[in-house]
């Protein structure tokens, strides 16, 4: 049985993308720590996180992938042109048509997050009464991250919005909160502002990052989680970032020295 129940909630792993700075013919989430593939340990925190149903988009050899899980029970969402976050859970739309109940979207490369980081999330999320609640972090270096915008003295859940690297102020590059790309979305409200997405951006993608701000601009409220240990939340796009995922998941183990 489940550590945790949230039946009512579907989650949505994004492992679509090709991984390019891994170097390697195989596909990213394929890559394995402590044995198991990076998707792997994603699903198994969600396994243990209790969801309704776990959907999975795929896009590059997406085949390969799927193969690799051929007993797992999730829904296979393709993605068959990578063109962002928010492109990816466009691609879901379909399999999401009649479905009223909060989103968890997770990343697929994130092999160290643990089910009572998610379980928070979702509960903060809950409490909140928000439209879209952001796991976030402190961490020692965000450069490269987006950082998440408060109001000073605001509540303490509250965030204004979320501000990409390329696009932040040399004062808000200070900040060292930043957006870890897992989110719980009341999918009603995320549908609404979903078709308001634009690729008008350098890399001509669709961000997911985008929505939080068409969901302020409509008057919805968006909150934050903020997650105790940053280690979770650690995404793997090098051979170093992997390295360095084994040699934190051996440190996690019990009688680790």
């Amino acid at each position: 049985m489940s550590r945790f129940q949230h039946p009512d909630v579907a989650a949505l792993v994004l492992a679509a993308g090709q991984g390019t700075r891994m170097n390697s013919d195989l596909p990213k989430v394929l890559h394995p720590v402590a044995g198991r593939p990076l998707l792997s340990h994603v699903l198994g925190a969600l396994d243990e996180l209790g969801v309704g149903r776990s959907l999975v988009v795929i896009g590059h050899q997406r085949e390969r992938v799927r193969a690799a899980f051929p007993s797992a029970e999730v829904e296979w969402v393709d993605q068959a042109e990578q063109r962002g976050t928010g492109h990816a859970v466009l691609m879901a739309g379909p399999r999401l048509a009649d479905f009223a109940g909060t989103l968890l979207v997770v990343c697929g490369d994130t092999p160290l997050l643990r089910a009572p980081a998610l379980h928070d999330l979702l509960e903060t999320h809950r409490g909140s009464g928000a439209s879209v609640t952001v796991l976030s972090a402190r961490v020692p270096d965000p450069k490269g991250y987006g950082r998440i915008l408060r109001t000073p003295g605001g509540a303490e859940d509250a965030i204004d919005g979320i501000v990409e690297e390329r696009d932040a102020t040399p004062e808000q590059k200070t900040i060292d909160e930043i957006n870890s790309g897992n989110y719980a979305f009341d999918y009603p409200a995320l549908a609404g502002v979903l078709s308001q997405l634009t690729a008008h951006n350098s890399q001509g993608e669709y961000y997911l990052t985008d929505t939080v701000r068409l969901l302020l601009a409509a008057g919805r409220k968006a909150s934050v989680k903020c997650a105790p240990d940053y280690r979770e939340l650690l995404g793997i796009n090098t051979p170093e970032q992997l390295a360095e995922a084994e040699r934190l998941h051996l440190e996690s183990r019990p009688g680790a020295a």
